[in-house]
């Protein structure tokens, strides 16, 4: 056994843990007291690789290569491994595919159908019942017919065609053309349609393939009336070519 004896003093190390199948790295430590096949078995929920059928490689924290740790019974501090150091795990299953842990479209979802989540005792919603919140609250639809009535009565002075200055959340104000003033499909409310002189939009005047307005790729965004200001403001000039 004095082959596998522990090269240092040191009793732990910290290491990185990388593998073939996966993208992501995470950092462990170890005592340097174990097996290779036991430092395996603890891998096998860290990468999803399997310890029959992986080879464990160890690498610098600049990740070169330094050596094989090929030797199942030998003890982790055998090796030439310190702190910061990777240890890559190559799973040589042919079956594994790479990334097949990230990729969530491939998870089976949960789902259960609105009429019987509805009847649920325990839920949010049933919470929100009982103590008659939210939209379950008695005045609930009477907000919301005030909050249209008011933004209703603010999308009457923003005529298609203004020049206009948008502050949402307090945010530096950006300047456009108003391309459209009303309800639309994507939310309850009134809107209005601007498109930005500069590309700090999100759409281009269109949303779920309902077109509202043309406009250019991130220059079309769509906001609620009380953030908009009409008026005289002229399109803002880039003077950024003159400074270097």
């Amino acid at each position: 056994m004095a082959e596998y004896q522990v090269q240092s003093k040191q009793d732990q190390v910290n290491v990185r843990i990388s593998s073939n199948i996966n993208s992501f790295a995470s950092e462990r430590r170890y005592q340097k007291g174990i097996t290779i096949l036991e430092l395996k078995a603890k891998l096998e929920l860290i990468t999803g690789t399997s310890a029959s059928t992986t080879k464990l490689e160890l690498h610098n924290k600049d990740d070169k290569f330094i050596c094989k740790m090929d030797n199942d019974q030998a003890l982790l501090g055998s090796y030439p491994v310190e702190n910061d150091m990777i240890i890559h795990a190559i799973d040589n299953d042919p079956s594994r595919k790479v990334g097949e842990f990230e990729d969530v479209s491939k998870v089976e979802k949960y789902e259960i159908a609105e009429d019987a989540y509805d009847k649920m005792p325990d839920t949010v919603r049933a919470f929100k019942k009982r103590n008659k919140m939210g939209r379950f609250s008695e005045d609930y639809e009477k907000k919301l017919q005030e909050k249209e009535e008011l933004e209703r009565k603010e999308s009457e002075r923003i005529q298609v065609g203004s020049r206009c200055e948008v502050t949402i959340d307090n945010n530096l104000k950006r300047r456009g053309i108003v391309k459209f003033v009303g309800k639309a499909h994507f939310k309850p409310g009134y809107w209005v349609g601007v498109h930005y002189d500069e590309p700090y939009g999100k759409n281009d005047g269109s949303i779920d393939g309902n077109r509202y307005f043309e406009c250019p790729p991130k220059y079309g965004s769509f906001v609620k009336p009380n953030c908009v200001q009409t008026g005289d403001f002229p399109e803002e000039m880039d003077f950024s070519d003159d400074e270097i």
